[in-house]
């Protein structure tokens, strides 16, 4: 199925591309890697151009957009530096998980924080021995007045030091229920007092940042409950397809920077006096590399409409999300290949662009964890 993008898609595309040459240049994001700093100039330019606020609905302050729209923005932003657009999903999942799961007064409170850039939003869910095992948070809150307190510990929680965030906690508020019975979402100021986070020493995605989070005592207070009590895991779900649409597409886009990069070096670097890419033992692993990423894109974009026009398309986004992480991962490991020495030398954007990859069959549900719903799917029970 060949994917065509609309008129306005290719204009919204376009024009994030201009945004992304002023704010986001190959030297400013390889600066923010170097220095494991926030994109905050691309954060509020994409804030200001109303990028934030495409997928929301026009009565909270948004412009309606659809799915496709967002996998457009992601895919964009991910050509650039599969690191940025975790800066923009970040804020965007969650808050959307607020448009369809908060009551009205949080809605009209929350939203448009978010939306005009006063605050960002990031979520927390993973612990030491809660990852693909959501069943196994520990993480508690227990009511006291008209507060929670919160105590645990959270790993891998992306974005979550960035200046004026909000982290959406997933945590037990009911120890002996069934964890869909049982998980409940609370709104944290990253500054509340008995919070401590510690920035991770991470291999790749380092501007957006991965922290661990530790609550003693935190003290929130009861309305920063999202979805009444124990209702934590419908939050969680309500925005499973859309997330994982997403990361598709920033898979795709990341994969796509690679294979143009490796191509245009191919075409460059000269050996035994003709350029490397004349020779078939190159040539042929640029073609898999672009074999790989357009099969990948048309997943993606296939499942993406799907989304856009209400189908339960589980099962495309599940494939979606595992094939285009995991040619992310290999075009990744042939770009090197093509660039040999060049590629793992700091000195060029494929050694960042490796590391880069190596997280997306790990986040937003595992390379195994999309095996094992697709097998149930076909309706092999997995173990």
């Amino acid at each position: 199925m060949i994917v065509e993008l609309s008129e306005d898609h290719r204009l919204l595309r376009d024009s994030l591309k201009k945004l992304l040459s002023k704010h986001a240049s190959p030297e400013k994001v390889r600066q923010l890697d170097r220095d494991q700093a926030y994109p905050y100039e691309l954060y509020d330019a994409l804030v200001e151009a109303g990028f934030l606020r495409m997928p929301f609905p026009v009565e909270y302050g948004g412009l309606g957009g659809s799915v496709t729209d967002m996998a457009v923005t992601s895919h964009t932003l991910a050509y650039a530096s599969a690191d940025l657009s975790m800066a923009y999903g970040g804020s965007v999942f969650t808050g959307l998980n607020l448009a369809r799961k908060a009551t009205e007064e949080q809605k009209k409170l929350w939203l448009p924080k978010l939306l005009s850039g006063e605050i960002k939003m990031s979520i927390s869910m993973s612990e030491p021995d809660a990852g693909s095992d959501v069943g196994n948070i520990r993480t508690t809150a227990t009511r006291d007045g008209d507060h929670y307190i919160i105590n645990g510990q959270k790993l891998w929680a992306t974005g979550a030091g960035a200046k004026n965030n909000v982290i959406n906690v997933y945590v037990r508020t009911d120890r002996e229920a069934h964890y869909r019975d049982g998980i409940s979402l609370f709104l944290v100021d990253n500054d509340t007092p008995g919070l401590t986070l510690r920035k991770l020493d991470m291999l790749g995605r380092r501007c957006v940042g991965t922290y661990e989070l530790i609550f003693d005592n935190v003290r929130v207070p009861a309305d920063r409950l999202i979805g009444a009590e124990n209702r934590g895991w419908d939050c969680l779900m309500s925005g499973l397809q859309i997330e994982r649409v997403t990361a598709a597409a920033g898979a795709c886009g990341a994969a796509r920077a690679i294979v143009d990069y490796a191509l245009a070096y191919s075409k460059e670097r000269r050996q035994f006096g003709q350029p490397i890419g004349s020779f078939q033992a190159i040539s042929h692993i640029l073609a898999d590399m672009d074999t790989d990423v357009s099969a990948a894109e048309a997943l993606m974009w296939q499942s993406a409409q799907a989304v856009a026009n209400g189908k339960n398309a589980l099962r495309e986004i599940t494939m979606a999300k595992l094939f285009a992480s995991e040619a992310y991962a290999r075009v990744a490991n042939q770009g090197m290949q093509v660039m040999g020495a060049y590629g793992y030398s700091k000195e060029f954007d494929m050694e960042r662009m490796f590391r880069d990859s190596r997280a997306a069959t790990i986040a937003a549900g595992t390379s195994q964890m999309q095996r094992n719903l697709l097998a149930n799917l076909l309706g092999l029970k997995s173990k």
